[in-house]
């Protein structure tokens, strides 16, 4: 699902709100997720899962290419981890731990 796709969902299951208000909306709370993020914060939605960032250490890579080595620069990744109900729901009838 792409987040043009979203948003029209949203606005068919609300259709007291305007099209461009669900849009606002969805722009939102994924500015603030990603402004979170880029300020090193946690992000915690409750039955769904939470987004942090990992650090990643400098390290001596390789070229796939050439076989060369290439030192890889430190940097920050995004990270995802699904909360407890929604993994339950992507596996249904298995025993969460």
């Amino acid at each position: 699902m792409i987040k043009s796709e979203l948003v029209q969902k949203l606005a068919d299951q609300n259709p007291h709100l305007y099209h461009r208000d669900v849009e606002a909306i969805v722009n939102a709370i994924l500015d603030e997720i990603s402004d979170a993020l880029a300020r090193g914060d946690r992000i915690e939605l409750r039955g769904f899962g939470t987004f942090s960032v990992k650090h990643r250490a400098p390290r001596t890579g390789r070229n796939p290419r050439t076989g060369a080595q290439v030192q890889v620069e430190e940097k920050y990744s995004p990270f995802f981890k699904t909360g407890k109900e929604m993994r339950a729901r992507m596996n249904p009838g298995h025993p969460q731990a």
